[in-house]
C-alpha cells in the first residue's frame, strides 16, 4: 500500500466528534500495538504501527479515522457515571493509584475534580477505567508541584495560595498517602540499607506534611486518608500520635480517635467484604466547625458487610494460560523454603488458597506478588502427603499450584465481579500485579463512602447557603 493511499480519507468520516484528540487521548493509556488491533478489528482500512504514529503526528485523524474506527476507540474510553452532569458533591483524589477510594465515592454520587498520581503506569490504568470530565477534572503527577514543599524559598501564605490556584475546591478530600515508610516490608528494608523511614524519610515519608498542608489550604469539610496497619505502631507509637496531633491541630476531629485497642474500628479487614485478609486504618476527619462528626463512627461499618461474601473460588477463571502455573523450579524453591522456615517455628513461607473449601480467605496481595506469587498459590490438587514423600513424582508436578492472573487480582481486590464490566487493564501483568497489590479492597471503602453520604451533603448544603465559600 503506498504511504498516499494509507493516509487518504476514510470511507465514513466521523463529523461530530473531535478524531484527533481521541487518538491522542487513546494512546496516552494503551500501548500502540493494541490501538492498532483495534483499528484492524474495524476491517474497513489497513492500519500499521507507522500509519497511527504518522496520521498522529500529521494531525489527521479527523479525516482518515471512520465513524465505526472512531466507536471503536472511544469503547476503549470510561463512560461518565449515570449521574452526570449532575453530581451531589466534588472530591479530590490525592495518591490516587487507580481509583480504589475513588470507586465508591464516585457511587453516591461525588464527581471527581482533581487527582494526584505520580506513577505513569497507574495514571494509565487510572484513565482508562475513571471518567475525567477535560473542562471539570484536572490531572497532577508529583504533589510537591502543588505544595511546593520542595521548595524552601516559599512562604507558607505563598504556598496556600498556590495549593488554591491548583486544587479546586472540594467537600471530601481522599488520600491514600504512600505507606511504604510505615510498613513492616519498607520498614526492615530501609534498615536494611541503612536508611531512614517514617517521617525522616525524604522521598515519602513526608508526602503526609503534602496532604496537611492541602487540608490546611483549602480546609474541606470531610477527608478520608488510608494506610496500613502498622502505621499505628510505626516508631512505638510516635509516628501515629504525630498524624492525629496534627489532624487536630488543623481543627479537625477524627472519627473513634480515642479507641486504640484491639478492637480499634479505624482498623478495616478487607475480608469482611472480599475473601482476602486485608487491614487498612482508615482516617476520617471532620472539620470542627461544622459540626459534621457529631455520632459518628466506623463501629458502624458491618451495617454494610455484603449478605452473602463471595467464595474464593467464585473469582476464580476456569482455565488460565499455562504461564500462570508456577514453573517445576520456583514451585520446588518455595517449597523448600517453607520447609525451613517451618523447622525453625518461623511462619514465612508459601500461602496455598484451596478454592474448592468453602470459606476460604487468601493472605494480603501484596505489590511483589509479580515475582513468584508465594503469598497467595491457588492449589489445583497437590498431594501434600505424596510431595512429602517424593516431591518430583511426574503426576503430583501435573498439580502444581499457580498464582492469580491479573484478572482475578482485579476481582480478589474488588474491581469487578465474575459477571459484570470488567475492569480495563492496559498494562503489563507486572505493572497490574503491582497496582492491585498497592490498591485497597475496593468495597471496603464503598461502604466507608455510603456511612458518610448524610454527611457529605450536609456538608454540601452549608457550603450552598454559604454562597459556595469553602470556609
Amino acid at each position: 500500500m503506498q504511504q498516499s493511499e494509507s493516509l487518504s480519507a476514510a470511507p465514513h468520516r466521523a463529523v461530530e466528534t473531535d478524531a484527533q484528540a481521541l487518538l491522542e487521548h487513546v494512546l496516552e493509556i494503551y500501548d500502540l500495538k493494541t490501538v492498532v488491533a483495534q483499528l484492524n478489528a474495524v476491517g474497513e482500512q489497513h492500519w500499521s504501527p507507522a500509519i497511527v504514529k504518522r496520521v498522529v503526528t500529521l494531525a489527521r485523524a479527523n479525516t482518515r479515522l471512520s465513524e465505526n474506527e472512531v466507536a471503536q476507540l472511544t469503547a476503549l474510553l470510561p463512560k461518565p457515571p449515570a449521574h452526570h452532569p449532575d453530581y451531589a458533591f466534588r472530591f479530590v483524589d490525592l495518591f490516587a493509584g487507580i481509583g480504589g477510594i475513588r470507586h465508591g465515592f464516585e457511587a453516591i454520587g461525588g464527581k471527581c475534580v482533581f487527582t494526584s498520581e505520580w506513577n505513569k503506569h497507574a495514571v494509565r490504568t487510572y484513565k482508562a477505567n475513571w471518567f475525567c470530565d477535560p473542562n471539570e477534572h484536572q490531572f497532577n503527577a508529583d504533589i510537591r508541584d502543588i505544595t511546593l514543599s520542595h521548595h524552601t524559598d516559599v512562604s507558607d501564605s505563598e504556598a496556600q495560595a498556590h495549593i488554591r490556584q491548583h486544587i479546586p475546591q472540594h467537600d471530601v478530600l481522599l488520600a491514600g498517602f504512600p505507606c511504604q515508610p510505615f510498613s513492616l516490608a519498607g520498614v526492615s528494608k530501609k534498615n536494611a540499607l541503612g536508611r531512614a523511614h517514617g517521617f525522616a524519610c525524604d522521598t515519602q515519608g513526608t508526602l503526609f506534611f503534602d496532604v496537611v498542608r492541602i487540608i490546611d489550604a483549602r480546609r474541606p469539610p470531610i477527608f478520608v486518608l488510608e494506610n496500613v496497619k502498622n502505621l499505628k505502631s510505626h516508631d512505638g507509637g510516635k509516628t501515629f500520635r504525630i498524624i492525629m496531633q496534627t489532624l487536630d491541630e488543623l481543627g479537625y476531629e477524627v472519627s473513634d480517635a480515642a479507641d486504640m485497642g484491639a478492637d480499634d474500628p479505624k482498623i478495616i479487614d478487607g475480608q469482611h467484604f472480599l475473601p482476602q485478609h486485608r487491614e487498612r486504618i482508615v482516617l476520617v476527619g471532620f472539620r470542627r466547625d461544622l459540626g459534621l462528626h457529631k455520632g459518628f463512627t466506623l463501629r458502624d461499618i458491618p451495617d454494610y458487610y455484603p449478605a452473602r461474601r463471595p467464595e474464593f473460588g467464585e473469582l476464580l477463571d476456569p482455565q488460565v494460560d499455562e504461564k500462570f502455573i508456577l514453573t517445576p523450579v520456583l514451585w520446588k524453591y518455595l517449597y523448600r523454603y517453607a520447609r525451613k522456615h517451618q523447622a525453625k517455628g518461623n511462619g514465612f513461607g508459601y500461602g496455598m488458597v484451596d478454592p474448592t473449601r468453602p470459606g476460604s480467605v487468601a493472605r494480603t496481595l501484596s505489590a511483589r506478588y509479580y515475582k513468584d506469587g508465594a503469598e497467595i498459590l491457588i492449589d489445583r490438587g497437590w498431594d501434600k502427603a505424596l510431595g512429602e514423600k517424593n516431591f518430583d513424582d511426574p503426576q503430583n508436578q501435573q498439580r502444581r499450584p499457580r498464582r492469580l492472573t491479573p484478572r482475578e487480582c482485579a476481582r480478589l481486590m474488588g474491581f469487578e465481579q465474575p459477571q459484570g464490566h470488567q475492569f480495563r487493564i492496559p498494562v503489563s501483568d507486572t505493572q497490574a500485579y503491582r497496582q492491585f497489590g498497592n490498591s485497597v479492597v475496593v468495597p471496603v471503602f464503598a461502604a466507608v463512602a455510603r456511612l458518610l453520604r448524610s454527611r457529605i451533603l450536609q456538608a454540601v448544603a452549608m457550603r450552598e447557603k454559604n454562597g459556595g465559600r469553602s470556609r
